[in-house]
């Protein structure tokens, strides 16, 4: 059971999570998500100041948190870079057209791909909107590489550059 707050107590917050393009829609209001993403993103810099001394350019490598947790890491990039992330409704359907991230085929490897409802015409925007998220992943770090799937539908895979 939670203690009754005292007065002029807040309620603690909840814990940031990056949008990987499989959630619903952020609930709070615009200007606070950007916040949020801004101050995560800003804490993620600071760990690779931190963690990356070795480093000629520390924040240009991803740092040992990112590639043990590269979906969380490579979402809150392009979050921060203003991609905007799919979202999906209750029922499992796409509502939104944008980046979703997730682990690929192979291990130290994410696939980043851009969907949305159908009908929404994402298709058609996937060459330009994946070139849009490897142009903010690669001064990171990262390493995006565009290929095909079926119905030749475009994704990238990306990993920690070498």
């Amino acid at each position: 059971m939670t203690p009754p707050q005292e007065h002029g107590e807040r309620a603690p917050a909840a814990a940031f999570e990056a949008a990987t393009g499989d959630g619903p829609a952020p609930t709070e209001p615009p200007a606070q998500r950007e916040a949020a993403v801004r101050v995560a993103f800003e804490g993620l810099l600071q760990i690779r100041r931190l963690m990356n001394t070795g480093h000629p350019d520390p924040l240009s490598a991803p740092a040992s948190w990112e590639r043990n947790q590269m979906v969380r890491a490579i979402a809150l990039a392009l979050e921060a870079a203003g991609i905007p992330p799919s979202t999906v409704g209750a029922a499992g359907e796409r509502t939104a057209t944008g980046y979703r991230v997730g682990p690929a085929d192979q291990p130290a490897v994410v696939r980043v791909e851009w969907l949305g409802p159908a009908g929404s015409g994402a298709a058609q925007e996937e060459p330009e909107a994946l070139r849009r998220c490897a142009d903010a992943l690669r001064p990171l770090g990262w390493e995006a590489l565009e290929y095909r799937g079926a119905r030749r539908h475009r994704y990238l895979e990306v990993e920690a550059a070498t």
